[in-house]
């Protein structure tokens, strides 16, 4: 079998020897380690904790009050306040209430799109490992190649059938291979250390994609899957979300200028030196509709409006561009995944050509008929063609990942999906 083959071969037996996690136990990792995956989960407790807080403004409150009064001659006494106070109409509170809630909402559906984007973050970085060790592996077998053409080449002088010039551009190549394979091997350090970036932990041995990977078909065509995105798509939802509560703010804002009702129970009680047994005995308890009318705030309440205003606008004017921004990223996607195919032959024949080139080239050389450069050239293009052939085994499945993820339809059913195409251990 051809040398670049059987070195590419025996690499990736010796990592298929080990333990090998797939996609969805990598998954489990970063999904339980991931900081922004946490993070987007702790803003989404605040805000349904700030709803919380706003209704509360709509609920009973009760205080309690304690003074003690002492005067210079001994007498002392002490009052115990008790007032509870229920509000029955407070439009701004209320409408303040519905915008929290939106908010709560708005940050539930980022939670749903910041899952989203974690599946793919972390499909990316693990098939981007993937991609970094094949390379790695392809650069290792290039350089032993090229090692061992210097070798033959030297050999060839020392028998006086061919010059030194052949054994030096030979050395040249094998050296600047050399330097392609420590390219490589930092490539492969740095996407380890992505993927434990997200995992929280060296990862390990990965499964690879199965050696035949067929194109996967899409059910509709892209306006389908476009319309299907503004429809699910998570984020497009918190951004409508945003408008919704900046609409509410409006309302609350110019509700500034409306009454407010509120039912009150007060309750005193006094005890102490200075207090006369007939006030010490009564506990006074007043029950009372208390009617607020705001007649003037120095303006703010119509700043509050306005301000209200231009943040709604913002708002909107956010909706549109993320649509626009989905409409483009679901349309491109689609078109990946549907050039998929067409990249996986184009690249399947590529690396055919170019072993059956190299196969010959070899022979060529062994009759005379082909040069030291020409196997130098085959070499490469093999190299270069085995490389473009994973990279776009990986793009592909990344490519559909990536659709589900604009289309907002990325969950752990996709993703098993995409592990079921991973050899089987």
């Amino acid at each position: 079998m051809k040398t670049v083959q059987l070195l590419l071969l025996s690499v990736l037996c010796t990592a298929a020897t080990a333990h090998a996690d797939d996609l969805l136990q990598v998954w489990a990792q970063a999904r339980a380690a991931d900081p922004v995956l946490r993070q987007a989960a702790a803003l989404s407790g605040a805000q349904e904790a700030a709803s919380r807080e706003a209704r509360a403004a709509l609920l009973p409150q009760w205080q309690l009050q304690r003074s003690e009064l002492h005067e210079t001659g001994g007498t002392r006494w002490n009052t115990t306040t008790s007032s509870i106070s229920q509000p029955l109409i407070d439009l701004a509170a209320l409408r303040q209430w519905d915008a929290s809630r939106s908010d709560a909402s708005a940050q539930a559906a980022r939670l749903v799109a910041a899952e989203q984007a974690a599946r793919q973050r972390v499909a990316t970085a693990y098939f981007g490992l993937l991609s970094a060790q094949a390379q790695l592996a392809t650069a290792r077998a290039n350089e032993d190649a090229f090692a061992r053409q210097v070798s033959e080449a030297e050999t060839r002088f020392k028998a006086g059938l061919s010059a030194q010039v052949e054994a030096d551009q030979s050395r040249a190549y094998r050296e600047l291979a050399r330097t392609g394979t420590l390219a490589a091997e930092a490539a492969v350090a740095d996407a380890r250390e992505a993927l434990a970036q997200l995992t929280g932990s060296t990862p390990p041995t990965l499964q690879p994609l199965g050696k035949t990977l067929a194109a996967q078909p899409l059910p509709d065509d892209a306006e389908a899957w476009a319309q299907r995105a503004l429809q699910a798509n998570p984020e497009l939802r918190a951004l409508q979300l945003d408008v919704q509560a900046s609409e509410q703010r409006i309302t609350a804002a110019r509700a500034g200028h409306l009454p407010t009702l509120s039912l009150g129970l007060d309750t005193t009680r006094q005890r102490g030196d200075g207090v006369s047994a007939f006030d010490a005995s009564r506990t006074p308890t007043q029950v009372a509709l208390r009617l607020t009318v705001p007649l003037f705030a120095g303006g703010a309440t119509a700043a509050a409006a306005d301000r209200a205003g231009f943040q709604r606008a913002a708002a909107q004017e956010q909706l549109e561009a993320g649509r626009r921004a989905v409409l483009r990223e679901v349309r491109a996607e689609h078109l990946a995944v549907s050039q998929g195919a067409a990249q996986l032959q184009a690249t399947q024949a590529a690396v055919e050509a170019a072993e059956r080139a190299l196969e010959a080239t070899r022979t060529g050389l062994a009759l005379g008929t082909r040069s030291t450069t020409d196997l130098l050239l085959a070499i490469q293009t093999l190299a270069g063609a085995q490389n473009a052939q994973t990279n776009a085994r990986h793009r592909h499945v990344l490519a559909l990942l990536a659709l589900h993820q604009a289309a907002g339809s990325l969950g752990d059913a996709e993703l098993a999906a995409v592990n079921a195409l991973l050899e089987s251990r």
